[in-house]
């Protein structure tokens, strides 16, 4: 079920460093009059998306005065975000794509961070390639990043690998892998770092350091097309302050930690601090997010998986536009 929450849980003067940042008058007035003041986010409970929820005084700030987080989590996302109850959602690049395939309205803005996805193991395996046979765990991570893994190294996802989700083995998976009853278990935070607060099994892969993933986006941010073509300077100001609090994230990670903690975003403290510590939030500045479309894309071509091209997918599902503007104005 999905609900609707609002949070106030930055107060000003906590953040009036992060506040100051994206003050720029005299850019605000060139962009023109603000069209709306309304602005819904997702909440997914995932530590990896903390720029959007430490945006929200940041937004305020941007003249944004109704903002949202609905809450959404897994697939419900998607589904949130179809029905027109999301106006900024979180998107992964190796899942998301085939939303953009099917026509789905969906525009890819900017690249967030890179990483956040780990692929944990039994001591008796190694390698991804020591998975053919084996059973996977997942909650709510896309099949799609799993599947790309395996065909990367020449793996059949479809008949090499069993994967056991919650909805089909009633029980949680990353329960059954911390048992020994399944082989490996591929999750995102703060799943890998319970794992290693349990001490369950070993990293065989991580998105953060490992090649070829580490050298593409995890997760960008993507708007309704409709809000995009209806709101230019809504959508600029909502991507200035995500990518400002992205920066906060790299900076300052105890502080957003100890933040999103507040505000009832994640639970424990130490899982946050581990997460925000971990992943590189600077990345938006010096990868550029049209090479993680381009390689996502090809990767799920080549995996049989969609049937568009990389240079179709790019025309019609991203817009770097706002981006650009940013980096220009920001001087990356």
């Amino acid at each position: 079920m999905i609900t609707q929450s609002r949070r106030r849980f930055l107060t000003t003067a906590g953040l009036a460093c992060a506040t100051s940042l994206v003050r720029a008058p005299h850019v605000l007035a060139a962009e023109g009059t603000l069209e709306t003041t309304t602005v819904r986010l997702v909440n997914d409970t995932s530590i990896c998306i903390a720029p959007e929820y430490m945006a929200e005084e940041l937004l305020r700030a941007e003249g944004f005065t109704d903002i949202r987080y609905i809450e959404a989590p897994g697939i419900q996302q998607v589904d949130a975000f179809l029905r027109g109850e999301l106006d900024f959602t979180n998107f992964v690049p190796f899942q998301g794509i085939q939303l953009i395939e099917a026509g789905t309205p969906i525009v890819v803005l900017a690249g967030i961070h890179i990483g956040c996805f780990e692929l944990f193991a039994g001591e008796d395996i190694r390698h991804v390639a020591d998975l053919k046979g084996k059973t996977i765990g997942l909650r709510a991570t896309p099949v799609g990043v799993l599947t790309l893994m395996a065909a990367e190294i020449g793996l059949d996802p479809a008949k090499d690998i069993h994967w056991v989700t919650g909805a089909e083995s009633g029980t949680d998976p990353l329960e059954l892998f911390v048992q020994g009853k399944i082989d490996a278990f591929l999750g995102f935070p703060p799943e890998p770092q319970e794992l290693r607060a349990r001490h369950a099994g070993h990293v065989i892969l991580n998105t953060t350091t490992d090649r070829p993933w580490s050298h593409y986006f995890c997760c960008m941010l993507a708007s309704n097309r409709d809000y995009v073509r209806k709101h230019p300077v809504a959508t600029k100001r909502v991507l200035r302050a995500v990518l400002k609090a992205a920066d906060l994230c790299a900076s300052d990670p105890a502080r957003v930690a100890r933040r999103i903690i507040t505000g009832g975003f994640t639970k424990q403290y130490d899982y946050a601090l581990q997460t925000l510590s971990e992943i590189p939030f600077d990345k938006w500045r010096e990868y550029d997010p049209e090479d993680t479309m381009r390689f996502a894309a090809l990767r799920l071509h080549e995996a049989g998986l969609i049937k568009a091209s990389p240079q179709k997918i790019i025309a019609e599902g991203t817009d770097w536009r706002f981006l650009n503007e940013l980096k220009s104005e920001l001087k990356v």
